[in-house]
């Protein structure tokens, strides 16, 4: 026994040479269609629309989505390393495939065949695009807090209410909505939310403010505003009232990605500290002579192959079924998204001056690692979710 897992056999990472060859795909297609408009995007606050077309030809909007709802297939290991060279380059466009993930998933696990082929296909295939509405002003982390409201008449619902922080809301089709049908039971105060697929189009659909937040500029949320929006009963996804377990269980799917954004971030800002540390001459002779700077880039790359190998392992026990796979997507988004922001912030003190300055597209990474520390699921939440997961798997104990 592994404590709290059974055997080292549950320590399998699937990589095969499909996944490299798949790797080199993505990162060929990143470098030249995407690197070079890093400073574009940046300074716009948007991503050009023929961007996204092209990662929809290319078949990176369809990762991991199954081949009979228009996507490529390829599971939770190939969904990661698409993010993770996505966001080495411009981690707010691995955020925009990202958020279509939170808008498939849930419909893919929980959603009437009807609702996966008129809404997952034409996200798979880059035509349409969705967004994951459940953060409220009152917080996101606690899915059981949830105060919108949605109230049956007769073959539909009518939702009021107010979300923010909503990743792609800007530009989504689609909105996977979250809202309480019913009051709270005694001992189960995650009863009574439904989750609801909105289009964007209908009456009382309004998007609100853009939060100017402190990285993903390219990506940043939205307010979104529900009044007295109209939605067909049968859009409801899952059953009524248990839209609680739909929006966790997406969350341990897609936190996944959270880690694997974070070691791209990672990755980008330790290649620039090598290569900089490699050129950069101080006192006659090359800083990456310095014991200091050697240290740095040692405890740097520790942390980036930790990362990486936690994340991998998580996707792997998702790929396999492996209901352990929640403990590991914790472990995953916490201590990678922790690692990017401390290699990040490594590397700007290794850059000095210039590590401030935007010009040298660096300072851009410690910033957008700060948000991923943030955003489905605090890094606070998830230490309790991994103490809790831990206690569960190995004595059944619940607290």
């Amino acid at each position: 026994m592994v404590f709290p897992f059974k055997s080292v056999e549950d320590f399998k990472i699937g990589l095969t040479e499909e996944h490299e060859l798949f790797r080199k795909s993505v990162r060929e297609f990143v470098e030249r269609e995407v690197m070079p408009r890093w400073r574009e995007i940046e300074e716009s606050n948007r991503i050009p629309p023929e961007i996204f077309k092209a990662m929809a030809e290319q078949g990176l909007t369809g990762v991991g989505i199954p081949e009979e709802y228009g996507g490529q297939g390829g599971g939770q290991l190939m969904t990661a390393i698409a993010m993770e060279e996505i966001a080495r380059a411009v981690p707010s466009l691995a955020v925009a495939i990202g958020v279509n993930h939170l808008f498939a998933v849930p419909v893919l696990e929980f959603g009437t065949e009807e609702l996966k082929k008129k809404y997952v296909t034409p996200i798979a295939r880059g035509e349409r695009r969705g967004a994951h509405a459940n953060t409220e002003p009152s917080g996101g982390s606690d899915v059981a807090g949830i105060q919108s409201r949605a109230v049956k008449e007769n073959d539909h619902y009518i939702i009021n209410g107010r979300k923010v922080f909503i990743s792609a809301a800007g530009e989504a089709d689609y909105l996977l909505v979250s809202a309480r049908t019913s009051p709270p039971q005694e001992g189960k105060r995650w009863w009574g939310i439904t989750t609801f697929v909105v289009e964007r189009d209908w009456p009382g659909v309004k998007i609100g403010q853009q939060f100017r937040v402190i990285g993903m500029r390219g990506e940043q949320p939205y307010e979104v505003v529900l009044d007295n929006v109209k939605v067909p009963a049968e859009n409801v996804v899952g059953k009524e009232n248990e839209g609680f377990k739909v929006v966790v269980t997406t969350y341990d799917h897609t936190r996944i990605g959270i880690a694997a954004q974070a070691v791209g971030i990672a990755q980008a800002a330790f290649e620039k500290a090598v290569n900089y540390a490699l050129q950069r001459e101080l006192f006659g002779q090359r800083i990456i002579n310095f014991e200091m700077i050697v240290e740095k880039l040692a405890d740097m790359y520790i942390r980036l192959e930790a990362s990486r190998l936690l994340t991998y392992w998580a996707a792997s026990l998702a790929d396999q079924g492996r209901p352990e796979y929640t403990i590991a997507a914790s472990l995953a988004k916490t201590f990678a998204s922790e690692s990017a922001e401390w290699i990040a912030r490594q590397a700007v003190q290794i850059h000095g001056g210039y590590g401030v300055d935007f010009e040298t597209g660096l300072e851009r990474y410690l910033r957008d690692a700060i948000i991923t520390t943030i955003y489905e699921g605090t890094n606070e939440v998830q230490r309790l979710t991994i103490v809790k997961e831990m206690l569960r798997q190995a004595f059944g104990l619940r607290i």
